[in-house]
This record gives C-alpha cells, structure tokens and sequence, in this order.
C-alpha cells in the first residue's frame, strides 16, 4: 500500500512547480464550489476502496501535484501525460475563459506507485477535453480545435505554437458536457474521438466550406495525421466517454443513458436520446451492444442516481450504479490475474465504482454481460473520468473530485483531482527501452510481441518513422512471415497493424487474407483494403487511389464475400464498406448481403446494409427493386418502399412497380410494402392513387395481420379510396371498438380532409374516447362552429385531456379570443392557461389580443435587464420560511396542470422537452434559473420553432424529422406532421420551447406548492 507521509512529502516538495507556473503566468484556478464543501482527504478516501482479494491501490498523485484529471494517456517512456481541464464551469459560466487548461507528464522512476516527476508540457489550453502523444508531438482537443503541439526534440517543450489540424467541434452552452473528448490511438493508425449529441459539429481543416466538411451530432470519429483525413465512425447515441480495443482489434466505447456498452461500427447509425441523425433516411437505428443496463429501467434512468451523500439509488445499485459512464478499458496487460484479462472496464459516475463486462461474440458483433463489480470508493466527490493499463499492468483511475458531476450547477472545485493505481499484488519491475533510439527493426518485433501495451507504442513510433524504402521494404518481409507464422490470432493482427504502420500493406496481399482461416484477419483485410475508397454522404463515393483492374478485383471479392463467408462479422465489414463504395458495386455486393437469410433477425446487418444501399434506391428506383426482389430481411423491405414512396409526386412508376411486384407475392411481402408505403405517407392527405392501388389493396387489405388491414385503410384514405374512408368512418363511430384504433381512424380521416368531416367531429364532442381529438380537428379544419364547440366544453375537460384542446385554442386568434374570454369570465382558471400558451397567443401577431392577453393574463416578454430582478424577486417569495407551509401534493396537480405536456418528472408527464427526474431540482437557484429565464441556458435540440400556417394558425414546438417534402412538430399537446405547402413561415427562435415567466401565470401559493413538488427527491401520494 502506500504511505501517507509519503504523499504529504512528494505534495509539499511539488508544491513550488504549482507557484511557480502561476508566477509565469497561469492563471491560479479558483473554487467557486459552495463554502466549506471539500472531497475526503486522498488517503481516507483510499481507505475505504472495496476489491476483490489480492487488489491493492495506491494514491499515484493528488493535488495539487495534479488537479481537475480530464484525459490520460501513456508515452513510450511510461510516463502519464494528464490533460488538467480547469475551464469548465458551472452552467451560468459554462467556460471561465479567463482560466487555462494545461497539459502535466507524471513519472514514477522506483516504480512504487506514487508519482515522483512532475513537469508542465503545455499550458495555455482552453476547453482542452484530452491529449494523445505521438507522431513527433502532443495531440490537444480544445473544441472547436484540435490542435498539435510538435516536440520533434521530445524535451517536453511545444518546438513553437500549436497547429490547427481541424475546428468545427462545436460546443454549445446547454449540455456543454457533451463537447468533443476522448483522443486515443485505433489499432489502424488513425487518431479517434468522440463527440456527444448536443454538440453538433461540422469539422474539417481551417478555411475548408461546408461542402468540404463532415456533420456529427453525437458519435465516434477519427484522423489520419498522415493523410490529413477526418472521418466520422458511427453515428448517434447519447454522450460517449470512453474507448478501447479488444485484442482483435474490434473498437468498443461507452455512453450514458440510453445504453452503456456500443460496439463502434463503421458507418452504423445508433440509437439516439434526442435530436435528429445526420442520415435523414436511415429510418432505424442499431441499439446499444449489451443485454442489460446499470439502473432500474422500470423506474427511470434519472432515478439511478446517488443522494448527495454518495449512496447509490437502491433500485440500481446491485444493477452497476447508475446511468452515467465514463472510460473504457479493455485490460489485457499482465499484472491482473487471468480472469480479468479480455474483460471492459467503465466508471459508473453515480455508482462511485468501476463496472466489469465480459464481452462476448454475438451474431455479427458483440454483446456484453454484467460481471461484478470491481472496485467501489467511499468518497461522494469521487468523479472517475479515465482509465488507463500502464506499462507493467497496472491501472490508472483518475478522479476529476467534484459533486456536480457533468451538469456542475452548484459550482465547480478546481483545487482537487486524483489518480489512483490499482494493482494485483506488486506488479514485476519493468525496464523500458528507448524507443525513440531503437532502429525500426527493433520496433517491428516488439510491434508484433506478446506485450500489448509495448506493442501498441512501438506501432505508433514506428508509424512516425520514415525510413528507406529498401529498409521498409525488407520488414515488410519479415513482417509478413511473422504474421503467417504465428499460431495465435491476436499475434499475427499484430504483425498485420505493423504492416500498416510501414505503410507497406498492397491491395494484392489484403486481397489474399480475405481468404485466410481466422475471421477476424478476413475482416480486417475487409476493412483495410475499404479504406482505399474515400467514404461520402453527399453522392456517391467510391473516389478511390486504386487502379482500375485493383478495383474490379476488390468488388469482386467483396461480393464472393457477402454471398459465402461464413463469418457474420466478416459480413459487417462487407456492409460496412458499401458507403465508401460506387453505387454499381453497393449494388453487386449489397444484394448477395440482403440474400443470406441467417441474419434476417441480426442485430446490426440488415440495419447497416440499409445505411449503405439508401443512396443506390433514391437515386436509381429499378436498382431498388432489384434489391427489393433479392432481400430476405423485412426491415430492408420496408424502409425501401418507404424510400420510394417518398418520391411518388415525382417519380409515381416505381412505386406502381413496386405494388405490382408485391401483388406476385405473399402476405408478409405486402405488409412489408404497406408499413413502408404508411411511413411515407404520414402527414399526407391526399396523393393520387398508382395504379396498381387497387389490386394491391384488395389483397393486402385481407391480410391476417391487423397492423397491415389497419394501413391499407389509411392509405386507402390518403388515395382517395371510397371504400377505405367508409371503413374508417365506421370504426372511429363504433363506440365498442378500441379507443385507440377509433383515434387512429378519426385521425387518418382528418388528415385526408374526408367528406362530410365537419358532421362526423360534431357527432363526436361528447363522446368519452374521442371528444378531445374532435375538438382539436374540429378547430384545425375551420370549421364555423369549432370555436363555440371548444369554448363550452374546454371547462369541464378532464386534466389530462384540457392542455391539448388549450394549445389547439391558443393557435387560432378567433379561439384564442374565446379562450381569454372564458378567463375573463371566470370560466376557466387563469392558472389553467400557461405562459406556454400565452406565449403562442402573443405570437399570434393581433395586437387586440396582445391587449387582451396583457390585461387578462400578463405579459409574455422578459428582457435581460429583468431577468435577475424577476429571479431576486422570486428567490425572496420562495425563501425557505415561506415555503414551510407549501404542499408538495397540491404542488402534484400544478405540475400535472403546467409542466406535464411536455415534461417528465418521477416516470410521469410527457417528453417534449427534458425529463427533469435527474435535475439538479434540490437547488432553488438551479429551479429559479431554469423556470424563469429558460431561455438564458438553450440547447440546440430544445429551441422553438414557429411554425405559420397559410390558414392563418401558429404552432410552436420542437422541429423534428424535417425534408423537403413535410416538417414534423412536437407541440405541447401532440406530434404534427405538416405538408411545406401548408407553411407560410418557419422560424427557428434563440430561445427555449419554454416560455419565460410560467412562475407569473400563477398564484404565488401554487408556485410555492409547485417548487416544493419539484424539489422532493420522490414521487408524492396522498396519505
């Protein structure tokens, strides 16, 4: 273990390196964390690590020998290069720029496991997320840069100002902590990252256009320095903070909330928490690598966090912890016993502990399951960011040392950080040679040996070398019979990374391990030999440095590939490839992949064939029924008659084709065709029939499936088929059916403006299962009497039902008009009405019922000025003495009545806007800030769009699902899909969906009753 004089003394004797780097300069970071709060001493909070038998730990550093450890990598001296972020801040501040961020190497010369060198590389960082060494110099991501700090002497000095390799990693100032991060070496000698779905970024080399650039919003992506090329891996997720390689080479990361454990694709389109993807059309998304999560799913991912104390939720603890992750390491160094070795390793930020998975081929993939845990730490501060396997096995944990986790609405303690190192027992001496002074050759055999960690850093100092061509030439010999001779797969992908490091891997050799016995050498060829096509997500693709009889020979095996490997991982690479690929061969290749019926039910192929093969259908529809023809899998089905029938207006004969195709075959073809065809009408009311409608219709319309009967009629709807429109009228009249089908009806009905609409919505106001969904269509669809139908009923509408039918009020200016009059009267509650809605009738632009608004309700509009004085005023109102006589239970119904539209709190509410379960809601400066002015802090994903409708309506939400043909709007009340025809005007505002001011539209004692329900850690009930 360690000794504590030992730190105190290596703390006291580097104490000067701090004061002397702020007397040059450094800005000294301060604390703005609230008084008196501190982390547990470095050593107390050592106490208490829980390991299983035979782990030890020590204290490697604490501060102020290192502070706020963002990011760590190793050189190949065994030194620990630490990223120290000290401009992230809390949310009022979200970067205190007046700070730097720096970059410090550690030593640990005996090998004890306490740091004892400390020097400072670099310290003139800003927003600096992580640094990589390598190449002749220090790799800093700074968003929106990523810069390079050549050290060509390596004496731990920049040779001069850093260069600018790319910008466009945006960063934003809601979810900050979503900002680019996470710089490490692939196998494949490029330099990945990865990049959170609220930081939007389109990145490329200073000056390039934006047609010259690449869009992430949320994913992993990665930078030859070489070549001077950026890519983006994968698309989507959540918040990925870590990333690692198993010993074959196949890349894994971890994110937060909506899955922890993803295998990095290339090309594949994951799942995402919000937002839109990049790929309009992608229509599905892959789902997390894992059979399980680390918190109660039943209960909600915000409900698996730690009090304050430190303790984990009850319902996740024996779950892993928590939703939030961070590093990821796949161990395969020496020192850990056996059992450990292959196995990923995350930090579960609000379980305070480390998650173990044992990772586990799947399918064409991989799956992870929960192990137990591997280490837990007593100290509520202890943020784990990194974890790194040094040199002799063991590993390294850093501790950013804070209580505000990513979000940081309390402040931010600058003056704390840790790294500890975990161990089994006491690790072997190792003794490191140089290097930098070995000659290649030296390099290619520790490139390829048994030591992974010294591997990878002989790959990446031998990638930097340029040596001869007859010495380059003359390893890539013995190299190449390295890799045939060795028996252990892992030993011959080795042998095979050196070669690419040389950069003396030919097409013709990759062309031949395409036909080698271990599948992870086939797929790596695969993949390599892709690389020789420049991917594209603006047209084709398929530039390449190939000659022309290379290529024909690269597609060739490609499609003998996909037609017979056995290999369903060699097949993911096959599909992976298609995007970088000319259509002609997407083709050839694509349709021998969505042949093989044994990955019809694959849990990542027949979605990433489809990424691939989507450019081909839109741009040549007899290739699509090609595809259609060939496939096997029912997702390719679909989203390709979805793909086509979004070009009816335009291109009406292959969607003719396409029904004509699927009369010749079976029920489950035509319900494909069906679900793709419903998909892409969604939002239509009327399209002219093809003309093979008909006969379609009548078989698919008898099919067993009632999802597809159910979608016949509705497209019968959009087609102008009597008969369909006949079967829906009967179904939303028929009071004994399904509420939910008869809602379906009477909306398809509407949506297709059918005959005799106004009767049929007059006949329903008073019915239980559909008055609500009258009124609203009643309202949408003009009808004369809408207004007076709406005004009388809105006051005895039930709680759940009224907020739909008030937003449907609130668009029109004659329903709104009414709608003031009834809180003018006393009809309806003033409270009833939110600043949501007095917002859209504020925009509504009638100066009469602006007037009206300001003297019934109030005024809409907080400027800046007033925005501290509105929140002082009500910090006053809400100060704790006058709170102590407020009702979290009466606080329940205002919630229900106010914020429940669009949000979730404790599973219930709607999802418009952020679940607020997991807020920082114990603060009433963080409630004030956030309910108050929500404007002042705005995500991307979160700000109002305005929509005008030639009718003369407004609607205010959410933008979602947007091209060229339809919008679709998530309003407080529903999800609308709008034709552009019917938009006048569409404006996307700087501000938040939620309006300024909802704490003014009610009484000061429902806002005391509604802050005391948003600050209790659970769910309330009556007693």
């Amino acid at each position: 273990m360690f000794s504590v004089p030992r730190i105190q003394a290596v703390a006291v004797a580097l104490a000067w390196a701090v004061r002397a780097a702020v007397a040059a300069g450094f800005p000294e970071p301060y604390d703005s964390e609230k008084a008196g709060a501190h982390p547990m001493p470095p050593a107390e909070a050592l106490a208490g690590f829980k390991m299983p038998p035979g782990f030890q730990a020590t204290v490697f550093a604490a501060e102020p020998m290192v502070r706020q450890p963002i990011s760590m990598t190793f050189d190949g001296r065994g030194r620990l290069w630490v990223a120290e972020n000290y401009t992230y801040a809390e949310a009022k501040v979200n970067y205190a720029t007046n700070l730097n961020d720096r970059i410090v190497v550690l030593g640990d010369a005996d090998g004890d496991g306490v740091a004892d060198s400390r020097k400072v590389f670099w310290d003139e960082g800003k927003v600096l997320t992580s640094v990589e060494v390598g190449r002749g110099g220090v790799f800093a991501l700074c968003p929106p840069t990523l810069l390079f700090l050549a050290d060509h002497d390596g004496d731990d000095k920049p040779d001069g100002p850093p260069e600018v390799l790319l910008d466009g990693f945006t960063t934003t100032t809601g979810n900050r902590h979503t900002f680019a991060n996470g710089l490490k070496w692939g196998p494949d000698g490029w330099l990945w990252g990865r990049i959170g779905i609220s930081s939007g970024a389109k990145v490329g080399r200073p000056g390039d256009p934006d047609s010259a650039r690449v869009e992430l919003r949320g994913g992993i992506w990665r930078y030859h320095p070489g070549r001077r090329v950026f890519e983006a891996v994968c698309h989507g997720t959540t918040n990925p903070w870590g990333l690692d390689w198993n010993a074959e080479g196949e890349p894994f990361f971890i994110n937060t909330v909506i899955g922890h454990f993803w295998h990095a694709i290339p090309g594949a389109h994951f799942q995402r928490m919000h937002g839109d993807d990049v790929m309009p059309h992608a229509y599905g998304f892959i789902g997390q690598h894992a059979d399980h999560h680390h918190f109660d799913t039943g209960a909600g991912w915000t409900k698996s966090r730690a009090d304050a104390g430190g303790v984990a939720a009850p319902t996740s603890d024996a779950l892993g912890g928590g939703h939030a992750h961070a590093g990821l390491m796949i161990y395969q160094g020496g020192n850990w016993p056996a059992e450990y070795r292959g196995r990923a390793f995350t930090l579960n930020l609000h379980g305070h502990r480390i998650n173990r998975e044992r990772i586990e081929r799947d399918g064409s993939g991989y799956v992870a399951r929960h192990l137990p845990d591997l280490l837990s730490v007593p100290d509520p501060w202890f943020r784990g960011l990194d974890l790194v396997a040094g040199p002799d096995g063991g590993v390294f944990v850093s501790d950013w040392s804070d209580t505000g986790e990513c979000h940081d609405h309390d402040g931010v303690h600058r003056n704390s950080g840790r790294i500890y190192k975990v161990t089994h027992g006491k690790p072997a001496p190792v003794r490191l040679p140089d290097l930098a002074k070995l000659p290649p050759a030296g390099l290619a055999t520790l490139a390829f040996g048994p030591d992974d960690w010294l591997a990878r850093h002989a790959r990446q100092e031998l990638a930097g070398r340029e040596p001869d061509e007859g010495t380059r030439w003359a390893l890539a010999a013995t190299l190449r019979d390295e890799y045939r001779r060795r028996t252990n797969p892992a030993d011959a992908l080795r042998a095979l990374w050196a070669l690419n490091a040389l950069g003396t891997l030919t097409p013709d050799w990759l062309v031949a391990r395409t036909g080698d016995d271990d599948e992870h050498a086939r797929s790596w060829a695969v993949r390599l030999l892709a690389e020789h096509f420049r991917v594209s997500d603006r047209g084709e693709g398929g530039a390449t440095d190939l000659d022309a009889a290379t290529t024909t020979k690269v597609v060739e095996r490609f499609a003998r590939l996909a037609e017979r490997d056995r290999s369903a991982l060699v097949r993911l690479y096959v599909a992976s490839s298609l995007q970088r690929l000319p259509f002609a061969a997407r083709l050839a290749i694509g349709r021998r992949l969505v042949a093989r019926a044994e990955d019809v039910a694959d849990h990542n192929l027949p979605l990433l064939e489809w990424v691939g093969l989507e450019p081909v259908v839109a741009a040549d529809p007899d290739a699509a029924l090609e595809l259609m023809a060939s496939s096997v899998h029912p997702v390719l089905r679909r989203h390709i008659a979805r793909r086509l029938a979004e070009e009816i207006d335009a291109r009406p004969g292959p969607v003719d084709r396409l029904l004509r195709w699927a009369t010749e075959r079976g029920a489950t073809e035509q319900g494909d065709v069906a679900a793709g065809l419903s998909d892409a009408m969604r939002g239509r009311r009327r399209a002219a029939a093809p003309r093979a409608w008909d006969r379609f219709a009548a078989l698919a319309g008898q099919s067993p499936s009632a999802d597809t009967r159910d979608r016949v009629r509705g497209l019968g709807a959009v087609f102008g088929d009597g008969r369909a429109l006949g079967e829906l009228r009967a179904l939303a009249m028929d009071p004994k059916a399904d509420a939910v089908a008869r809602r379906t009806a009477l909306r398809a009905l509407v949506e297709a403006r059918a005959d005799q609409l106004g009767a049929l919505l007059r006949g329903l106001v008073d019915d239980g299962a559909l008055r609500t969904a009258a009124l609203v269509a009643l309202l949408e669809t003009n009808d004369p009497d809408a207004v007076a139908l709406a005004s009388s009923r809105i006051t005895w509408l039930g709680i759940e039902e009224r907020p739909a039918l008030l937003a449907a009020m609130a668009s029109r200016p004659a329903a709104a008009s009414a709608l003031l009059d009834a809180v003018a009267a006393g009809r309806l509650p003033r409270a009833d009405v939110s600043a949501f809605h007095a917002r859209q009738i504020a925009g509504l632009g009638d100066p009469r019922l602006a007037r009206r608004l300001s003297e019934v309700w109030g005024s809409v509009r907080v400027d800046q000025g007033q925005q501290k004085v509105l929140v002082d005023r009500w910090r006053a109102r809400l100060a704790p003495a006058k709170l102590a006589g407020a009702s979290a239970l009466r606080g329940l119904v205002v919630f229900r009545k106010t914020c429940a539209a669009c949000h979730q709190l404790f599973g219930e509410g709607g999802t418009v806007g952020p679940d607020l379960t997991g807020s920082g809601r114990a603060n009433l400066d963080y409630l004030l800030e956030n309910i108050v002015t929500p404007s002042a802090v705005v995500p991307a994903d979160y700000r109002a769009t305005v929509v005008t409708l030639a009718d003369g309506r407004t609607l205010t939400g959410l933008l979602r699902d947007a091209n060229a043909r339809a919008v679709t709007l998530v309003t407080q009340g529903e999800r609308v899909t709008l034709e552009r025809r019917e938009i006048a005007r569409l404006d996307t505002l700087d501000q938040s969906l939620m309006p300024d001011g909802l704490l003014d539209g009610l009484a000061e004692s429902e806002a005391r009753d509604l802050v005391v329900y948003l600050m209790q850690p659970r769910q309330v009930h009556a007693e």
